[in-house]
């Protein structure tokens, strides 16, 4: 039986993640450090989930501990990785910026050298579109070059995926990023756009929209996404032979290294992510707008092509769809 090490698995993605990767059949470990950074019901309420299923198995541990974190990967031996722990939200690392350097570096190191000691088959980690950053250039593409975020969140995933890439020279350890685009759906982040709007139009309070609501996302509903990291995980990368060191790809290399944008085919305005919103819940929204906030960007718009050609994937759940399924959770988890 294939076995994954799931990090941030009572996360919203790394719960989905887990749930999909069990009823394959593989064996799960997840590990949580269950921070109060949005309400920790809410991941122990998906750890029950977890729970049901036999072959998944969780330790609460924080991977700032170099010690535990060895000791960790040595006892369950994992075969493939898959990293999702971090400290998120971009307006946050504003005000908490020493958050994100335990989470997102020192916590990365020491998953990067457990790795390469454990002899892990895959490593894939969780990047995000905010490394774009000032990028102009519309969509964000994985060829272009991301040297100007405009967050210390965008800054330390960024780094995280240099250091993948010199472990990935150095020791050969094959490793993914995953540049995740606005990801939502059932059992969601409350700290994330819909949960706050649904949870504020559903109690009669305003809903705050940034930048005027002159704003584009692209928003990937959760399975799209799953089945992108399910079907990436099973393919291990290569070094890029052919391709000549100095003039590579930002997303390939001469090491077995790749990074891929995980969105949707096209983004949508924020006001008609509003629109679909409010008539699904029959309710209109009091809008309160508000200037753009620091670390934020007015358009995200993925170049997926990478990730289609190569896994034949294609986004398959609109937002008039996905969003009725996020209400339908909410009222049902919030009995509502």
């Amino acid at each position: 039986m294939e076995k994954f090490l799931v990090t941030g698995a009572a996360g919203f993605i790394g719960f989905h993640l887990s749930q999909k990767l069990l009823t394959m059949g593989k064996e799960v470990f997840g590990i949580d450090n269950l921070n109060d950074y949005y309400d920790v019901n809410l991941k122990y309420a998906r750890l029950d989930q977890l729970k049901n299923h036999k072959n998944f198995y969780f330790q609460k541990i924080d991977l700032g501990d170099r010690t535990t974190t060895a000791e960790l990967f040595a006892h369950y031996s994992p075969s493939k990785v898959i990293h999702l722990a971090a400290q998120a939200g971009v307006r946050y690392s504003v005000s908490n910026p020493y958050a994100y350097l335990d989470s997102n570096l020192v916590a990365f190191l020491n998953v990067l050298e457990a790795c390469r000691h454990s002899s892990v088959k895959h490593f894939l980690f969780a990047s995000s579109s905010s490394v774009y950053g000032a990028n102009t250039k519309r969509p964000f593409s994985v060829h272009d070059n991301v040297d100007h975020p405009i967050s210390l969140y965008a800054a330390t995933k960024k780094a995280n995926e240099l250091m993948a890439h010199s472990y990935s020279h150095l020791y050969s350890l094959p490793t993914t990023g995953l540049r995740f685009f606005t990801v939502y759906g059932p059992w969601g982040r409350p700290d994330m756009a819909l949960f706050l709007f649904t949870q504020a139009i559903l109690s009669g309070q305003p809903i705050n929209v940034f930048n005027q609501g002159k704003m584009q996302r692209n928003f990937t509903y959760i399975d799209d996404v799953i089945e992108a990291v399910i079907r990436i995980q099973d393919k291990i990368p290569l070094p890029n032979l052919d391709a000549e060191k100095f003039t590579l790809s930002p997303s390939t290399s001469h090491a077995p290294y790749r990074i891929y944008n995980i969105g949707s085919e096209k983004s949508i305005k924020l006001d008609y992510f509003i629109e679909v919103l409010e008539n699904y819940l029959g309710k209109k929204a009091t809008k309160n707008f508000l200037p753009l906030q620091p670390g934020d960007v007015t358009d995200a718009d993925a170049d997926v092509q990478d990730v289609q050609q190569d896994f034949g994937l294609k986004p398959s759940i609109p937002v008039e769809v996905g969003i009725p399924r996020f209400v339908d959770w909410y009222r049902s988890y919030y009995q509502i």
